[in-house]
């Protein structure tokens, strides 16, 4: 990276050339939440390119803010993981969230939509307590997205990690969900309320009574929707 060096002994400096290259903080925001595999990482970052996160996944580990490891789920697999060094930029990146919910207009926010984005953040908080004893399945429905993007499946099994599928699973539905993207995504973010885009009718549920009852307790919101805004 010496070609992005500021040539300054300044500790904000030289961290700044390792952390300040383009995607390097979102890749951050991705490992702080758990160890990930590479296609994980890269659902989590739908708009960069295979070449790219490996490019900076290496960079981040001669740093020594990562290492690879087989994956706890499949040891013939690799996961990448943070170190105590990655695990001590936690504040700095939720800070810098922190900042961006409180600080950057919200219409700025919405401007930059991508439902396999919002989709994959809330199969990642999603939680129903206790687990279902058989399988649910969730169908998310978005008519203004594109094609390929306008429906989504939330499938939740006993003991089983949520699963994300963009493609029908087959399964019996158990709740339909509707709504504009940009609803949706300024529900997850804290910018609307379920409530308040039910009672306006931009967002619809059809199914189990008990899951749509709920859906404000299971369907968990970014970890930055309840920071105080400072700006509309």
């Amino acid at each position: 990276m010496a070609e992005q060096s500021y040539h300054q002994f300044c500790p904000v400096a030289m961290a700044s050339e390792l952390l300040c290259t383009r995607w390097t903080i979102v890749v951050l925001r991705e490992l702080l939440c758990g160890p990930a595999r590479f296609n994980e990482l890269r659902r989590g970052m739908p708009r960069m390119s295979p070449a790219l996160l490996t490019q900076r996944l290496r960079e981040l580990e001669d740093a020594g803010v990562l290492e690879r490891r087989p994956a706890a789920r499949d040891p013939g697999a690799t996961e990448y993981v943070l170190t105590d060094a990655g695990q001590e930029l936690r504040p700095i990146v939720e800070a810098m969230g922190c900042w961006g919910q409180r600080w950057v207009a919200s219409e700025l926010s919405l401007e930059k939509l991508d439902a396999t984005l919002l989709m994959w953040d809330m199969r990642r908080n999603l939680v129903i307590d206790p687990p279902p004893p058989a399988p649910r399945t969730i169908h998310f429905t978005y008519p203004d997205a594109p094609a390929r993007e306008q429906k989504w499946w939330l499938v939740i099994r006993p003991d089983e990690p949520v699963d994300l599928c963009s493609v029908d699973p087959g399964s019996d539905i158990d709740l339909f969900v509707r709504a504009p993207l940009a609803e949706m995504t300024a529900i997850w973010m804290g910018h609307s309320t379920i409530v308040a885009a039910s009672e306006a009718g931009r967002l619809t549920m059809a199914g189990d009574e008990r899951l749509a009852a709920t859906i404000g307790q299971w369907l968990r919101l970014s970890p930055f929707a309840g920071v105080d805004r400072m700006v509309a």
